[in-house]
Protein backbone atom coordinates (compact mmCIF):
# COMPACT_ATOMS: atom_id res chain seq x y z
CA UNK A 1 0.00 0.00 0.00
CA UNK A 2 2.80 2.34 0.97
CA UNK A 3 4.73 1.56 -2.23
CA UNK A 4 1.59 2.09 -4.29
CA UNK A 5 1.04 5.54 -2.66
CA UNK A 6 4.65 6.57 -3.32
CA UNK A 7 4.34 5.44 -6.95
CA UNK A 8 1.08 7.39 -7.34
CA UNK A 9 2.60 10.56 -5.88
CA UNK A 10 5.65 10.20 -8.13
CA UNK A 11 3.50 9.81 -11.25
CA UNK A 12 1.31 12.77 -10.22
CA UNK A 13 4.38 14.96 -9.75
CA UNK A 14 5.79 13.84 -13.10
CA UNK A 15 2.52 14.68 -14.86
CA UNK A 16 2.47 18.14 -13.26
CA UNK A 17 6.07 18.77 -14.32
CA UNK A 18 5.44 17.53 -17.85
CA UNK A 19 2.27 19.57 -18.06
CA UNK A 20 4.16 22.70 -17.02
CA UNK A 21 6.88 21.95 -19.55
CA UNK A 22 4.38 21.48 -22.35
CA UNK A 23 2.48 24.65 -21.52
CA UNK A 24 5.73 26.64 -21.50
CA UNK A 25 6.83 25.26 -24.86
CA UNK A 26 3.57 26.27 -26.51
CA UNK A 27 3.25 29.82 -27.84
CA UNK A 28 1.03 32.30 -26.02
CA UNK A 29 -0.75 35.19 -27.70
CA UNK A 30 -0.02 38.76 -26.62
CA UNK A 31 -1.16 42.12 -27.97
CA UNK A 32 1.77 44.52 -28.13
CA UNK A 33 1.69 48.28 -27.56
CA UNK A 34 1.03 49.16 -31.20
CA UNK A 35 -1.95 46.80 -31.39
CA UNK A 36 -0.30 43.81 -33.08
CA UNK A 37 -1.23 40.31 -31.94
CA UNK A 38 1.88 38.17 -31.54
CA UNK A 39 2.07 34.46 -30.69
CA UNK A 40 5.29 34.07 -28.70
CA UNK A 41 7.12 31.08 -27.19
CA UNK A 42 6.70 31.03 -23.44
CA UNK A 43 8.99 31.66 -21.81
CA UNK A 44 11.47 32.91 -24.44
CA UNK A 45 15.02 31.58 -24.14
CA UNK A 46 16.92 33.79 -26.60
CA UNK A 47 16.00 37.48 -26.62
CA UNK A 48 17.28 40.35 -28.78
CA UNK A 49 16.68 43.94 -27.65
CA UNK A 50 16.58 46.73 -30.24
CA UNK A 51 16.75 49.70 -27.84
CA UNK A 52 18.62 50.76 -24.67
CA UNK A 53 15.48 51.15 -22.54
CA UNK A 54 14.36 47.63 -23.47
CA UNK A 55 17.79 46.25 -22.56
CA UNK A 56 17.65 47.96 -19.17
CA UNK A 57 14.20 46.54 -18.47
CA UNK A 58 15.27 43.02 -19.45
CA UNK A 59 18.34 43.15 -17.21
CA UNK A 60 16.29 44.50 -14.28
CA UNK A 61 13.96 41.54 -14.74
CA UNK A 62 16.93 39.19 -14.27
CA UNK A 63 17.25 37.96 -17.85
CA UNK A 64 21.04 38.22 -18.13
CA UNK A 65 21.38 34.73 -19.61
CA UNK A 66 18.45 35.05 -22.01
CA UNK A 67 19.64 38.31 -23.63
CA UNK A 68 21.72 37.31 -26.66
CA UNK A 69 21.80 40.58 -28.63
CA UNK A 70 21.40 44.32 -28.09
CA UNK A 71 21.59 47.53 -30.12
CA UNK A 72 24.84 49.49 -30.39
CA UNK A 73 23.31 52.21 -28.18
CA UNK A 74 22.87 49.90 -25.18
CA UNK A 75 25.33 51.12 -22.53
CA UNK A 76 23.65 50.16 -19.24
CA UNK A 77 24.11 48.06 -17.21
CA UNK A 78 27.78 47.34 -17.81
CA UNK A 79 26.94 43.73 -18.73
CA UNK A 80 25.03 45.01 -21.78
CA UNK A 81 28.32 46.00 -23.41
CA UNK A 82 29.43 42.37 -23.51
CA UNK A 83 26.39 41.23 -25.52
CA UNK A 84 26.43 40.81 -29.30
CA UNK A 85 25.52 44.03 -31.11
CA UNK A 86 22.79 43.96 -33.76
CA UNK A 87 22.97 47.50 -35.17
CA UNK A 88 21.28 50.82 -34.44
CA UNK A 89 17.65 51.90 -34.20
CA UNK A 90 17.29 52.35 -37.96
CA UNK A 91 20.18 50.28 -39.33
CA UNK A 92 19.87 46.71 -38.12
CA UNK A 93 22.38 43.97 -38.85
CA UNK A 94 19.91 41.35 -40.06
CA UNK A 95 22.66 38.82 -40.69
CA UNK A 96 23.85 39.13 -37.10
CA UNK A 97 20.31 38.81 -35.75
CA UNK A 98 19.79 35.67 -37.84
CA UNK A 99 22.99 34.13 -36.47
CA UNK A 100 21.78 34.67 -32.90
CA UNK A 101 18.61 32.64 -33.53
CA UNK A 102 16.36 34.64 -31.19
CA UNK A 103 12.94 33.32 -30.28
CA UNK A 104 11.87 36.85 -29.24
CA UNK A 105 12.86 40.31 -30.47
CA UNK A 106 11.65 43.31 -28.47
CA UNK A 107 11.41 46.57 -30.44
CA UNK A 108 10.29 50.12 -29.73
CA UNK A 109 7.78 52.21 -31.67
CA UNK A 110 9.86 55.26 -30.76
CA UNK A 111 12.83 54.45 -32.96
CA UNK A 112 12.40 51.18 -34.81
CA UNK A 113 10.35 51.57 -37.98
CA UNK A 114 7.32 49.51 -39.03
CA UNK A 115 9.21 48.45 -42.17
CA UNK A 116 11.98 47.10 -39.96
CA UNK A 117 9.53 45.09 -37.87
CA UNK A 118 7.85 43.78 -41.04
CA UNK A 119 11.19 42.68 -42.45
CA UNK A 120 12.08 40.85 -39.24
CA UNK A 121 8.75 39.05 -39.37
CA UNK A 122 9.31 38.06 -43.02
CA UNK A 123 12.58 36.52 -41.92
CA UNK A 124 10.59 34.40 -39.47
CA UNK A 125 11.30 36.28 -36.24
CA UNK A 126 8.72 37.05 -33.56
CA UNK A 127 8.67 40.73 -32.59
CA UNK A 128 6.95 42.39 -29.64
CA UNK A 129 6.79 46.21 -29.82
CA UNK A 130 6.54 48.59 -26.87
CA UNK A 131 5.72 52.29 -27.28
CA UNK A 132 5.79 54.27 -24.01
CA UNK A 133 5.14 58.02 -24.32
CA UNK A 134 5.22 59.20 -20.69
CA UNK A 135 6.12 58.05 -17.18
CA UNK A 136 2.90 56.07 -16.67
CA UNK A 137 3.41 54.33 -20.02
CA UNK A 138 6.90 53.27 -18.94
CA UNK A 139 5.39 51.45 -15.96
CA UNK A 140 2.96 49.71 -18.32
CA UNK A 141 5.78 48.70 -20.68
CA UNK A 142 7.74 47.16 -17.79
CA UNK A 143 4.63 45.23 -16.78
CA UNK A 144 3.94 44.11 -20.36
CA UNK A 145 7.50 42.89 -20.92
CA UNK A 146 7.32 41.08 -17.58
CA UNK A 147 4.27 39.18 -18.82
CA UNK A 148 5.89 38.29 -22.15
CA UNK A 149 9.11 36.95 -20.59
CA UNK A 150 7.49 35.20 -17.59
CA UNK A 151 8.81 37.68 -15.02
CA UNK A 152 5.50 39.14 -13.85
CA UNK A 153 6.41 39.14 -10.16
CA UNK A 154 9.71 40.94 -10.78
CA UNK A 155 7.99 43.46 -13.06
CA UNK A 156 5.32 44.20 -10.46
CA UNK A 157 8.04 44.83 -7.88
CA UNK A 158 9.82 47.33 -10.14
CA UNK A 159 6.56 49.10 -11.04
CA UNK A 160 5.48 49.30 -7.39
CA UNK A 161 8.81 50.78 -6.29
CA UNK A 162 8.83 53.33 -9.12
CA UNK A 163 5.23 54.29 -8.37
CA UNK A 164 5.98 54.88 -4.68
CA UNK A 165 9.01 57.04 -5.50
CA UNK A 166 7.01 59.05 -8.04
CA UNK A 167 4.27 59.65 -5.47
CA UNK A 168 6.83 60.89 -2.96
CA UNK A 169 8.13 63.46 -5.44
CA UNK A 170 4.62 64.61 -6.32
CA UNK A 171 3.69 64.79 -2.64
CA UNK A 172 6.74 66.86 -1.68
CA UNK A 173 6.19 69.40 -4.47
CA UNK A 174 2.40 69.60 -4.27
CA UNK A 175 1.09 73.08 -3.50
CA UNK A 176 4.47 74.77 -4.09
CA UNK A 177 5.06 77.49 -6.64
CA UNK A 178 6.13 76.05 -9.99
CA UNK A 179 9.42 77.50 -11.28
CA UNK A 180 9.84 77.94 -15.04
CA UNK A 181 12.20 75.31 -16.41
CA UNK A 182 14.20 75.16 -19.64
CA UNK A 183 15.88 71.91 -20.69
CA UNK A 184 18.53 72.11 -23.40
CA UNK A 185 19.18 68.92 -25.37
CA UNK A 186 21.04 70.46 -28.33
CA UNK A 187 23.43 73.40 -28.54
CA UNK A 188 23.91 74.21 -32.24
CA UNK A 189 21.10 75.08 -32.72
CA UNK A 190 19.56 75.21 -29.25
CA UNK A 191 16.97 72.44 -29.00
CA UNK A 192 14.62 71.91 -26.08
CA UNK A 193 11.79 69.57 -25.03
CA UNK A 194 8.16 70.22 -25.92
CA UNK A 195 4.82 68.65 -25.14
CA UNK A 196 4.83 64.87 -25.54
CA UNK A 197 8.47 64.35 -24.55
CA UNK A 198 9.52 62.30 -21.53
CA UNK A 199 11.37 65.30 -20.09
CA UNK A 200 8.25 67.48 -20.33
CA UNK A 201 6.35 64.89 -18.28
CA UNK A 202 9.18 64.77 -15.73
CA UNK A 203 9.19 68.57 -15.34
CA UNK A 204 5.48 68.52 -14.54
CA UNK A 205 5.80 65.62 -12.07
CA UNK A 206 8.80 67.35 -10.42
CA UNK A 207 6.80 70.51 -9.71
CA UNK A 208 7.98 72.77 -12.52
CA UNK A 209 6.60 74.42 -15.64
CA UNK A 210 8.24 73.69 -18.98
CA UNK A 211 8.65 77.01 -20.83
CA UNK A 212 8.35 75.04 -24.09
CA UNK A 213 5.50 72.85 -22.86
CA UNK A 214 2.92 74.34 -25.23
CA UNK A 215 5.02 73.99 -28.37
CA UNK A 216 3.59 71.74 -31.09
CA UNK A 217 6.93 70.10 -31.82
CA UNK A 218 8.20 67.47 -29.40
CA UNK A 219 11.74 68.85 -29.72
CA UNK A 220 11.48 72.51 -30.82
CA UNK A 221 14.34 74.84 -31.62
CA UNK A 222 14.62 78.00 -29.53
CA UNK A 223 16.59 81.15 -30.28
CA UNK A 224 18.21 83.07 -27.42
CA UNK A 225 15.75 85.91 -27.90
CA UNK A 226 12.85 83.56 -27.14
CA UNK A 227 14.64 82.12 -24.10
CA UNK A 228 15.26 85.62 -22.75
CA UNK A 229 11.60 86.44 -23.28
CA UNK A 230 10.39 83.38 -21.35
CA UNK A 231 12.90 83.92 -18.48
CA UNK A 232 13.52 80.39 -17.15
CA UNK A 233 14.25 80.13 -13.43
CA UNK A 234 15.97 76.74 -13.78
CA UNK A 235 18.08 75.62 -16.74
CA UNK A 236 18.98 71.95 -17.18
CA UNK A 237 21.49 70.92 -19.83
CA UNK A 238 21.14 67.33 -20.98
CA UNK A 239 24.34 65.45 -21.85
CA UNK A 240 22.78 63.99 -24.98
CA UNK A 241 25.73 64.63 -27.28
CA UNK A 242 28.63 62.30 -26.29
CA UNK A 243 31.04 64.72 -27.97
CA UNK A 244 29.53 67.83 -26.39
CA UNK A 245 31.82 70.37 -24.72
CA UNK A 246 29.65 70.90 -21.66
CA UNK A 247 32.05 73.08 -19.63
CA UNK A 248 32.05 75.46 -22.60
CA UNK A 249 28.24 75.34 -22.87
CA UNK A 250 27.91 76.15 -19.16
CA UNK A 251 30.37 79.01 -19.58
CA UNK A 252 28.40 80.45 -22.50
CA UNK A 253 25.20 80.52 -20.44
CA UNK A 254 27.07 82.58 -17.86
CA UNK A 255 27.02 85.55 -20.23
CA UNK A 256 23.24 85.94 -19.93
CA UNK A 257 22.94 87.38 -16.43
CA UNK A 258 19.46 88.78 -17.14
CA UNK A 259 18.05 85.25 -17.18
CA UNK A 260 16.88 84.40 -13.63
CA UNK A 261 18.38 80.90 -13.77
CA UNK A 262 21.80 82.33 -14.69
CA UNK A 263 21.59 85.20 -12.22
CA UNK A 264 20.79 82.82 -9.34
CA UNK A 265 23.22 80.09 -10.33
CA UNK A 266 20.53 77.54 -11.11
CA UNK A 267 22.09 75.93 -14.18
CA UNK A 268 22.56 72.17 -13.98
CA UNK A 269 24.12 69.45 -16.12
CA UNK A 270 22.21 66.15 -16.17
CA UNK A 271 22.75 62.68 -17.62
CA UNK A 272 20.51 62.49 -20.70
CA UNK A 273 19.82 58.79 -20.09
CA UNK A 274 17.88 59.77 -16.96
CA UNK A 275 15.81 62.36 -18.82
CA UNK A 276 14.78 60.76 -22.08
CA UNK A 277 15.30 57.01 -21.78
CA UNK A 278 12.02 55.23 -20.90
CA UNK A 279 13.64 52.69 -18.61
CA UNK A 280 13.42 51.93 -14.86
CA UNK A 281 16.14 54.57 -14.28
CA UNK A 282 13.77 57.36 -15.32
CA UNK A 283 12.65 57.47 -11.68
CA UNK A 284 16.22 58.48 -10.78
CA UNK A 285 15.90 61.24 -13.37
CA UNK A 286 12.61 62.44 -11.87
CA UNK A 287 14.11 62.63 -8.37
CA UNK A 288 17.24 64.40 -9.60
CA UNK A 289 15.19 66.93 -11.58
CA UNK A 290 12.91 67.55 -8.58
CA UNK A 291 15.98 68.34 -6.43
CA UNK A 292 17.07 70.89 -9.04
CA UNK A 293 13.64 72.54 -9.18
CA UNK A 294 12.79 72.36 -5.45
CA UNK A 295 16.10 71.89 -3.60
CA UNK A 296 14.65 73.25 -0.36
CA UNK A 297 12.14 70.40 -0.09
CA UNK A 298 14.57 67.60 -0.77
CA UNK A 299 17.28 68.88 1.56
CA UNK A 300 14.75 68.64 4.38
CA UNK A 301 13.36 65.24 3.41
CA UNK A 302 16.31 63.25 2.05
Amino acid sequence: MKNHLIKTLFLSSLIILLGTSVSYSNPLKFKDEVGREVALPFPPKRIVSLAPNITEILFRLGLDAEIVGVSIHCNFPEKAKSKAQVGSYIHLDFEKITSLKPDLIVATGAGNTRDMVDRLEKLGFLVYVIYPKNFSDILKSIDHIGQVVNREKEARGIVLEMGKRRQRVVGLTQGLSRPKVFIQIGDAPIVTVGKGSFADDLIHLAGGVNIAGKEKEVYPRFGMEEILKRSPEVIVISSMNPRGDYPKILQEWGRWKVIPAVKNGRIHLMDSDLLDRPSPRIIDGLEELARMIHPEMFKKND
